[in-house]
C-alpha cells in the first residue's frame, strides 16, 4: 500500500515540477519498498531467473557465502533472534565502516541492499525539470526509476576506454538534479578515474548530487571515492555486501554522505526502512568489512578465475571488452547475444544478459575456478564463429 507523504514533502516535488499523478507514483514507490520498485523495474536482480543446478554466472554473485567469520557472527545473532537489537548492533557497524573508510560514522546509514537508497535519491533530488544523467551502458534502476516517476533521462555513452564520460554528462545536461556514475561499472567492470569523479563533483552545479555506486568497489585494489562522501555534502557513495562479501540473499548496503543530503532522502519513509535491518546480516557485515587479509585474498582468487576465462575466450579469436576490475567482464560474440546465452545454456551454463546498446554482447559473472572451467568448457563446445 503506497504511504500519504505529508504536505511539505508534497508541495516540495510540486514546486520541483511534478504532477499529483507523478505524486502517487512517488508514493508508491517509498511507500511499499521492494515491492514497488520490483513492479516499476528497477529491483535490485534484473538477470533472468536462476537456473538451480547450473553454472549460475549471470546475477554478479559471490561464488561463496559470507567468510566464515561473518558467518559466526550472523549466526550469534541468530541465537539472539529474540531481541530487536542485541546490542546496539548498527552503531557497531557505523563504526566499523568508518574505521575501515576513514570518514565519520555519522555519515554511514545501513539499508536492505543499495536499491532504496539508489532509487530514492531519484526522487528527492530529480524532478521533471532537473533531470538524471547516466552513463550507457551502465546498472540502469536509477533511470528506470527515474523514467517510470517522469523525470527526465539522459544517457551518455562511455569514453573509447569504457569509463565514464564526465565531461559529456555534464554538457549533455547541465542543470541536472542528479549525476550517476558506476564505478566499477556494471556491466562492464570498468572504472571510472577519481580524478574524473572529482572533476564532475567540482564543475556540476552546486545544488546538484553526485551519486557514485561503488557496488564492486571491494575488487578494486586501488582508490575509492569515499572520502567525497566524508568532505562534501553533495555526493553519496553506495555500498553493497552482496558481490565481495557474499551476502547477497542477506539484502545489506550502504550509504555514505552528509547528514543534511541524508535528510532529504529519508524524510518520505527512509527511518522506517533503515530500522528494520535483520541484525543476522547487520552483525556478518560488521564483521567482514574489517577483514583486509579475507578480502585481498578472496579477490586474488577472483581475478584469477576472471583471467582464466579470458585468456580462453581470447584464445578463440573471441572478443572481451577490456579492463574490468570486477566480478564480471563484457563478450562480444559479434552476432545476437540471445542465441549464445541459449547454447550456453544447453551445457547446464547461465551466463548473463546484454545491454540494449550492446544487443551483441553479454555479461559474464566471474564464478569459482572450476565454475569458469566449465564455462571454458562449454564455449569449446557451442562456439561457432
Amino acid at each position: 500500500m503506497a504511504t500519504q507523504l505529508e504536505p511539505a514533502f508534497e508541495q516540495d516535488l510540486i514546486d520541483r515540477g511534478y504532477s499529483r499523478r507523478q505524486l502517487a507514483k512517488a508514493a508508491a514507490l517509498l511507500g511499499a519498498g521492494a515491492a514497488a520498485i520490483h513492479v516499476t523495474g528497477a529491483g535490485a536482480q534484473q538477470a533472468a531467473k536462476a537456473v538451480v543446478g547450473a553454472v549460475r554466472i549471470g546475477a554478479n554473485e559471490c561464488w561463496t557465502g559470507p567468510f566464515p567469520v561473518a558467518a559466526e557472527a550472523a549466526f550469534k545473532l541468530v541465537k539472539e533472534g529474540n531481541r530487536y537489537e542485541p546490542d546496539n548492533e548498527h552503531q557497531k557497524l557505523f563504526d566499523a565502516v568508518a574505521s575501515v573508510e576513514g570518514i565519520p560514522a555519522d555519515r554511514v546509514v545501513a539499508w536492505p541492499g543499495s536499491s532504496d537508497p539508489l532509487s530514492r535519491v531519484a526522487v528527492a533530488y530529480a524532478s521533471p525539470t532537473r533531470g538524471i544523467v547516466t552513463a550507457d551502458p551502465t546498472y540502469e534502476a536509477i533511470w528506470r526509476t527515474g523514467a517510470w516517476l517522469g523525470a527526465k533521462v539522459t544517457k551518455v555513452p562511455l569514453t573509447k576506454d569504457y569509463a565514464h564520460d564526465v565531461k559529456a554528462m555534464l554538457a549533455a545536461d547541465p542543470n541536472a538534479g542528479v549525476y550517476y556514475i558506476c564505478s566499477p561499472n556494471n556491466p562492464t567492470g570498468t572504472v571510472t578515474p577519481i580524478a574524473d569523479i572529482e572533476w564532475l563533483a567540482n564543475n556540476k552545479p552546486k545544488d546538484a548530487i553526485l551519486v557514485v555506486d561503488e557496488a564492486y568497489i571491494h575488487w578494486v585494489d586501488g582508490p575509492n571515492a569515499a572520502k567525497l562522501a566524508a568532505t562534501r555534502d553533495d555526493v553519496l557513495i553506495l555500498r553493497t555486501f552482496s558481490k565481495l562479501f557474499g551476502m547477497a540473499g542477506m539484502r545489506l548496503g550502504l550509504t555514505f554522505a552528509s547528514p543534511a543530503l541524508m535528510a532529504k532522502m529519508m524524510r518520505y519513509d527512509g527511518g522506517q526502512v533503515t530500522g528494520m535491518l535483520p541484525m543476522t546480516a547487520v552483525a556478518c557485515g560488521t564483521a567482514s568489512i574489517t577483514e583486509a587479509g579475507l578480502i585481498k585474498a578472496r579477490r586474488a582468487e577472483m581475478n584469477a578465475a576472471r583471467e582464466k576465462a579470458v585468456s580462453h575466450l581470447k584464445a578463440k579469436g573471441i572478443k572481451v571488452i577490456p579492463g574490468s576490475q570486477a566480478n564480471m567482464f563484457m563478450v562480444d560474440w559479434g552476432k545476437p547475444a540471445k542465441g549464445m546465452m541459449d547454447a550456453l545454456m544447453t551445457q547446464n551454463v547461465q551466463i548473463g544478459r546484454s545491454w540494449p546498446i550492446w544487443p551483441n554482447i553479454s555479461r559474464i559473472s566471474v564464478g569459482s575456478m572450476e565454475e569458469m572451467e566449465k564455462f571454458n568448457a562449454a564455449i569449446d563446445k557451442v562456439w561457432k564463429a
